[in-house]
């Protein structure tokens, strides 16, 4: 299996999460990866998924996908062509070593204490893995990572060229919740 970074703007209204996080529910397929935000267009959120599946199960998704009525565009963010980082936050006992890998990382300590610091890495999975691995013999006391984030290289936004390929417009699009 491989994984498949999807780049998926919805409208930004109550309960389209849901219905995403439901048809992969429904269909048995598993989300490695989830982040949802808003994007440029207040009326349109973007949820990057990450899924680890094969080539006709991934037009399988996208074909479902699409079929969601707040859906408005699903591309997918290949490697070569775009650019993807994650969010780390990680409690640990404040000691030198600990400080001394954030520096390693490029991480930043974000908050200090007598017996703690929280140190505040981005990157790619790989990378936090191997960060989060290393700060595993000093003692993690809490952490938490955002799911992938990802964007196409160039100067074209997805939403962008998506609105312009559709014609759609953001101020008449319909309300579809109820």
């Amino acid at each position: 299996m491989a994984l498949h970074t999807l780049a998926v703007l919805v409208d930004n209204s109550p309960g389209v999460l849901a219905r995403v996080a439901g048809l992969f529910s429904r269909r048995a397929f598993n989300i490695d990866s989830l982040a949802v935000g808003p994007t440029e267009n207040p009326e349109i959120s973007r949820m990057t998924i990450v899924v680890n599946v094969e080539g006709h199960v991934l037009e399988q998704v996208i074909r479902q996908l699409d079929k969601l009525i707040n859906v408005i565009h699903i591309a997918e963010m290949k490697p070569a062509t775009s650019t993807s980082a994650e969010l780390l936050m990680v409690k640990v006992k404040n000691s030198a070593e600990a400080k001394s890998l954030a520096e390693k990382f490029d991480a930043k300590v974000v908050d200090e204490s007598d017996d703690s610091i929280t140190i505040e890495a981005t990157g790619s999975p790989e990378k936090l893995s191997e960060l989060l691995g290393s700060l595993k013999k000093i003692g993690i006391k809490e952490l938490v990572q955002s799911g992938l984030v990802a964007l196409e290289r160039g100067a074209t936004a997805l939403s962008e060229r998506t609105l312009e390929i559709q014609s759609v417009s953001t101020d008449t699009q319909a309300d579809y919740q109820n």
